[in-house]
C-alpha cells in the first residue's frame, strides 16, 4: 500500500473519492491501494492485483495499472472502472493524465449514477472530469438488459457542468424501429432550464387534420424566456406559435403572439396575441394589463385542441393602476371585451368601463368597523344607452356580543346611488337617484361535544345554528338602467348577504331572515371533517318587489328565473351535504328545494373515490330545472398489466348528447410510456370538433407525438401521470 503526493508525504485517507478544496495539497494527491506495488527505474509504480487510485474526487480500479509520477500518467488496463462525479465508465483499458484529467478509453460502457441513463461506444475522449465524447455511441434510460429505446450517435459529447448532451448524427430507435432522425440534437441531463428543441408533437383534429408542431425554447437569461413554435396544420397552413415570458423582482409577464397567413380554409392571415403584466410601481402603487384579441370570431373553434379554448367568448382587454395601503384601496380601471360571436347563437356584447375608480377602506374605532366602498364607472357601448354611475357605499358594524361560542354583530349602511344618461338613450330614461339605508344583524353560536369512539379514532360534532336578519326598504327601480346586474346564485353564501342581485344597479327590498344550522364531524387525529351537514331557508316579512325589469329594452333579461319576484314568504331550502368520508372517499352536494312547488330546482352532487395513486373515480350530476341536466364522469384507473385506462363522459339529459367525451389508454414500461387519447367535443350550436392524441414518452430524453397532458388534467380532475404513480419508473433524467 502507497501514497505518492507531489509535495511531502500524505496520510493515508479512507474516504472513497477524496473530495478536497482544489489547489490545496491533497485536492492533487493520488492514493494507492493494490495487492502488489512496486517501483521502476523510470520513476513509473507498477500496482496490480484489486488496484484503486484515488484522488480528488475519482476512483480508478483495474487489475493492473502504471503511474507516472512526474508525468502523472495513469495507464490502467484489465477491468477498468473510472469513477467521476456524476458518472461511471467501465472499459478494457484507460489512459489518463491526473494533472489534466485529459485521457481515452477503448470500448466503453457508461452510466450517470445520478438518473441511471447508460450506454456504450467504440472510443470515448475525456476532456477534464466533466466533459466527455463518445464516438459511435449508443445511450438510453432502460435498465441494463432492456434495449426497448436506444439512441445511436456518431458522437455524444456530454458536459456535465451546463448538463447538457449533443448528439450529432443521431437516431433514436422504437423496438428496433427508426422513429426520429437528426443531425443534431441536444437535451438536457437534469431539470434545468436551457435553450434548444423540444419534443415535437403530432397528431390530428377534425377542425385541422393532420398537425406537426417542432418547438425551440430560447433560455435567454434567468428570467426572460421565449418559447417559438411552428406548428404545421395539415387542411389550413402553417401557424408561427411565440410566447416571451420575463420576470423582475418588481414586475412579471407573459406576451403571446400566434399567426396564420393565408388560412388554406378561408383565405385570410388568421392571429391571435395576448400580454399579461404585473408591475409594483413602489409606494403601495401597482400597474396591471391583461390584453387579448383575436383576428376573428372562429379563431379557436377552428384553431384550438380543447374546450377550455373553444369555448371562450369574451377576450378581456383591462389595464389597471392599484393603491394599497394598511386600511384603503383603490384602482383606475380601464375594461374592454372582445366578443367572439357564433352565428347561430349570438349574444349581445358587454359594455365597457372607460374608467372604473374605486377607492375602498376599512377603520376601526374601539369595537366599531368602519367600512368604505365608493365607485365611479363610465359604462360605454357602441349601440345601448350610455351612462356614469357613482356609488358611495359607508357602513359601521359593532359586535354586542363576542365571546367563544356566540356572536351578535348588529350592522348599519348608507347605499347612495347616481345616474347620469349619456349618448344611445333611445326610451328616454332620465338621470336618477337613489339612496337606501341597509340594516342587518348577524348572530350565532356553536356547541362542540365528543362523539363516542368508532371506526378506530376519536371525533368532534359541532351545531352551529346561525340567524341572520336584513331590512332595506322598497325603492322603485324600475326606471334605473341595468349594466352589472344579475340575479345572484341562490347559495348559502347568497342568503347571508345583504344584496340578492350582484352589482350596483339593483338593490333588492329586504325584510327578512335567514335561518341555518351546520353540524360538522371532526377528526381528532388530522382535524380532517369527515362529515358536514348545512340547511338553510330565508323568510320574508313582506313580499320582495325589486325586479330585473331593463327600462332600456322594456324587458327582462335572458334566464333570469328569479324574476319576477315570488309572493312567497319562504325561500328555498338548501340543504348540503358532504365530506372527507374516509381517506379515499370523499363527496359534496347541495339540493335547492322549492317547497311551494314540492320540487326541487337545483341539485348538485359529486363524489371522488381515490384508494391509491393512479386509481381514481370521479361521478358528478348536474340540474337546474330548465337550464341544466347533466351527469358526469371520469377516471383512472389499472386495467391490467403494465395498461391504465383513462376516460370521461359529460353528458346532457336535456339535450340527449355527449357534451363531452375522453377516452384513452396508457402503456408504461421501465424506460417509456405511450399514451393513445381520442377527445370529441362541442365548440358551437350543432358543431362539434375531434381530436386523437397519440404520444410516445422516452424517460429522460423527451415524448414524441401529440401531448394529451392538459386534456387529460381539465377532463379527469386528480389525474396523475403513470410514469408519475408511486413503484412505477420514473422519468429519468427529465
Amino acid at each position: 500500500m502507497l501514497a505518492q503526493a507531489e509535495d511531502a508525504p500524505l496520510p493515508l485517507k479512507l474516504d472513497r473519492t477524496l473530495k478536497r478544496p482544489s489547489g490545496s495539497p491533497e485536492g492533487s494527491a493520488a492514493f494507492i491501494n493494490a495487492q502488489h506495488v512496486e517501483a521502476r527505474k523510470n520513476d513509473q509504480l507498477e500496482a496490480s492485483g484489486d488496484v484503486e487510485l484515488r484522488q480528488s474526487g475519482q476512483v480508478i480500479s483495474a487489475g493492473h495499472l502504471l503511474y507516472g509520477q512526474e508525468s502523472k500518467d495513469v495507464l490502467a488496463e484489465g477491468g477498468v472502472r473510472l469513477e467521476q462525479p456524476g458518472i461511471v465508465v467501465t472499459g478494457p483499458v484507460l489512459k489518463l493524465n491526473l494533472d489534466t484529467n485529459v485521457g481515452e478509453m477503448a470500448q466503453p460502457q457508461f452510466e450517470f449514477t445520478e438518473n441511471h441513463a447508460r450506454g456504450a461506444a467504440e472510443s470515448l475522449q475525456i476532456s477534464g472530469k466533466t466533459n466527455y465524447s463518445f464516438e459511435n455511441t449508443t445511450f438510453t434510460t432502460c435498465a441494463a438488459g432492456n434495449d426497448d429505446w436506444m439512441l445511436h450517435a456518431d458522437r455524444l459529447d456530454i458536459d456535465r457542468t451546463t448538463q447538457v448532451g449533443v448528439a450529432h448524427d443521431a437516431r433514436v430507435d422504437f423496438k428496433g424501429v427508426p422513429i426520429l432522425y437528426t443531425p443534431w440534437m441536444d437535451f438536457a441531463l437534469n431539470s434545468n432550464r436551457r435553450s434548444g428543441f423540444l419534443s415535437p408533437s403530432y397528431g390530428s383534429t377534425s377542425m385541422g387534420g393532420t398537425e406537426f408542431t417542432l418547438p425551440y425554447y430560447w433560455n435567454i437569461a434567468p428570467n426572460y424566456d421565449a418559447t417559438i413554435a411552428p406548428r404545421e396544420i395539415a387542411k389550413r397552413g402553417m401557424q408561427l406559435n411565440n410566447e416571451f415570458r420575463y420576470l423582475d423582482p418588481s414586475y412579471s409577464g407573459t406576451a403571446r403572439y400566434e399567426v396564420l397567413p393565408g388560412d388554406h380554409l378561408t383565405n385570410t392571415t388568421r392571429s391571435f396575441m395576448s400580454l399579461q403584466h404585473a408591475q409594483n410601481l413602489g409606494g403601495g402603487l401597482g400597474l396591471g394589463l391583461n390584453v387579448n384579441r383575436a383576428s376573428d370570431d372562429a379563431y379557436f373553434r377552428d384553431l384550438s385542441s380543447l374546450i377550455s379554448g373553444t369555448s371562450q367568448v369574451y377576450l378581456l382587454r383591462d389595464g389597471a393602476l392599484t393603491y394599497a395601503t394598511g386600511s384603503w384601496t383603490g384602482s383606475v380601471e380601464v375594461q374592454n371585451f372582445q366578443t367572439l360571436q357564433d352565428p347561430l347563437n349570438p349574444i349581445v356584447a358587454p359594455y365597457r368601463s372607460q374608467p372604473n375608480i374605486s377607492l375602498n377602506g376599512q377603520q376601526t374605532l374601539g369595537d366599531a368597523t368602519f367600512n368604505f366602498a365608493n365607485q365611479y364607472v363610465d359604462f360605454r357601448h357602441n349601440t345601448l344607452v350610455n351612462a356614469e354611475r357613482m356609488v358611495i357605499n359607508p357602513s359601521v358594524s359593532y359586535p354586542l356580543l363576542n365571546d367563544l361560542g356566540y356572536y351578535v354583530t348588529p350592522k348599519l349602511g348608507v347605499h347612495y346611488t347616481q345616474y347620469r344618461m349619456g349618448a344611445n338613450n333611445t326610451t328616454g330614461i332620465p338621470d336618477a337617484t337613489r339612496t337606501l339605508p341597509i340594516f342587518s344583524v348577524d348572530s350565532g353560536m356553536q356547541f362542540e361535544r365528543d362523539m363516542p369512539s368508532f371506526l378506530g379514532g376519536n371525533y368532534t360534532q359541532t351545531l352551529e345554528p346561525r340567524l341572520y336578519y336584513v331590512y332595506i326598504p322598497y325603492r322603485d327601480q324600475s326606471m334605473l338602467p341595468i349594466f352589472d346586474s344579475a340575479p345572484a346564485p341562490f347559495t348559502f353564501a347568497q342568503i347571508f348577504s345583504e344584496n340578492r342581485f350582484f352589482g350596483n344597479d339593483r338593490i333588492g327590498d329586504a325584510n327578512m331572515a335567514t335561518m341555518a344550522l351546520t353540524s360538522r364531524v371532526i377528526d381528532d387525529r388530522d382535524g380532517v371533517e369527515r362529515f358536514r351537514m348545512m340547511l338553510g331557508e330565508r323568510f320574508s316579512f313582506t313580499a320582495p318587489k325589486v325586479d330585473m325589469f331593463n327600462p332600456a329594452s322594456n324587458t327582462y333579461p335572458p334566464n333570469t328565473y328569479l324574476t319576477p319576484v315570488s309572493n312567497s314568504n319562504r325561500s328555498d331550502i338548501l340543504l348540503g351535504l358532504g365530506g372527507k368520508i374516509s381517506n379515499t372517499l370523499s363527496m359534496d352536494s347541495l339540493i335547492q328545494y322549492n317547497p311551494s312547488l314540492a320540487q326541487t330546482d337545483m341539485y348538485n352532487f359529486s363524489t371522488t373515490y381515490k384508494p391509491e395513486p393512479g386509481k381514481l373515480v370521479n361521478l358528478g350530476y348536474r340540474l337546474e330545472r330548465g337550464i341544466l341536466h347533466q351527469t358526469d364522469i371520469s377516471t383512472q384507473w389499472p386495467l391490467f398489466g403494465h395498461w391504465l385506462g383513462v376516460g370521461s363522459l359529460s353528458y346532457s339529459l336535456l339535450d340527449k348528447n355527449a357534451v363531452e367525451a375522453l377516452a384513452g389508454v396508457e402503456y408504461n414500461e421501465s424506460c417509456w410510456t405511450m399514451r393513445f387519447v381520442a377527445q370529441t367535443f362541442t365548440i358551437a350550436t350543432n358543431v362539434r370538433s375531434s381530436g386523437i392524441f397519440l404520444q410516445l414518452e422516452l424517460n429522460g430524453m423527451g415524448a414524441v407525438g401529440f401531448d394529451p397532458m392538459e386534456a387529460l388534467r381539465l377532463n379527469v380532475p386528480g389525474y396523475t401521470k403513470m410514469n408519475s404513480l408511486p413503484g412505477q419508473p420514473a422519468q429519468g433524467l427529465n
